[in-house]
This record gives C-alpha cells, sequence and structure tokens, in this order.
C-alpha cells in the first residue's frame, strides 16, 4: 500500500492529511470551508483515494492560507510516491452538465502548473474561486509534478467540480502500477 501522511503546522494553519494511493475512494475531510470540502471529496472518490484532511486555518481573515497549505500538504504527500513502475503520465476530459474539465498529469520530478480557469463570479460558498488556481499550483510545487488543466462551462459549482474530478482521474492513472516501466525517464532517474 501506498499510504502517505504530512503534518503541517505554521501560526496561519494546522493541517494534517493521509492519502491511500492504492485506496477506494473513501474520505473524511473537515477544512472549515464546505465547498472545498467538497471538491476534495470528488477528487478522491473519482481518484480512488482513500483522504483523511482535518484543516484548521485563519478563516477569520479569509480561505486563502487554508487552501494553499492543503495544496501543499497533498503535493508533499504526492512527492513520496516512487517514481518506478507508475505510468507517470495522466489525463482525464470530465463533463459535468454544462462544464467540462481536461487535466493532464506528469509526475516528472519538475513542478510546473498550467491553468486555464477563469471564475465568473468571486466565491462557491466560503470558497474564493481564485485559490482554486493557487490549490493547484502549490500541489504541483510542493509535489514536484507538473499540472495542465482547462475548463469551460457556465455554472462555476460545475466548473469546479469537473476539474477537481479529472485531476483525481488523471492522478489516478498517473500512479498506476506498471511493472514493465521501471525508472520513468530516458535519464535513469526522476528528480532534480
Amino acid at each position: 500500500m501506498r499510504v502517505f501522511e504530512v503534518m503541517r503546522e505554521t501560526k496561519e494553519t494546522n493541517v494534517y492529511l493521509k492519502i491511500n494511493i492504492d485506496g477506494t475512494g473513501k474520505y473524511k475531510i473537515d477544512t472549515g470551508i464546505p465547498f472545498f470540502d467538497h471538491l476534495l471529496a470528488s477528487f478522491a472518490k473519482h481518484g480512488c483515494f482513500d483522504l483523511i484532511v482535518k484543516a484548521r486555518g485563519d478563516l477569520e481573515i479569509d480561505d486563502h492560507h487554508t487552501v494553499e497549505d492543503v495544496g501543499i500538504c497533498l503535493g508533499l504527500a504526492l512527492n513520496q510516491i516512487e517514481k518506478r513502475n507508475i505510468f507517470r503520465f495522466g489525463w482525464a476530459i470530465i463533463p459535468m452538465d454544462d462544464a467540462r474539465a481536461t487535466v493532464a498529469i506528469d509526475l516528472s520530478g519538475r513542478s510546473y502548473c498550467v491553468g486555464n480557469y477563469k471564475p465568473e463570479r468571486e466565491f462557491i460558498g466560503d470558497l474564493a474561486t481564485e485559490n482554486i488556481n493557487h490549490f493547484f499550483e502549490s500541489v504541483a510545487s510542493y509535489g514536484m509534478l507538473n499540472i495542465h488543466y482547462e475548463v469551460i462551462g457556465k455554472n462555476e459549482h460545475h466548473k469546479a467540480e469537473a476539474l477537481f474530478k479529472a485531476f483525481g482521474v488523471a492522478l489516478d492513472l498517473a500512479t498506476k502500477i506498471d511493472e514493465r516501466k521501471g525508472i520513468i525517464s530516458t535519464k535513469g532517474e526522476v528528480k532534480l
């Protein structure tokens, strides 16, 4: 089992995250931001990851630090995946009613995030929509992976949820075991 656990405590947040890459989609999530919890649940369910997230942040200020630090913790957990005998690349195109999200991932050992999610309103529930892009930037930076994504649609809830579902499905594919692969680079290693 590939199970990774991360704890991060700062003056702004206290985050505990545990992910089982080989899970079944069970989740227990409490960030204090209900819509963000919903998005993380969609990621876990559709990626078949068992995910526990307990986060407390300075929500009296805003949601930025909590969303960012959950992204950092998820990235740190994903960076622990052995880059041997896995697909390495993953992609997904997920529709949700009016919305469609496309995500491509490379567990390359190099961080890069290219996103095209342009929210048309400032909040979905208590989640500032600008922090959705920042979440993916944080995951990519601390996970040392490439994440590329695009979202189209009219309904912000559908757009965001389709994006997190696509992220889960793409990551599930990228982390699939394939014994034929060996070290997944012509360099002979996947790291900086």
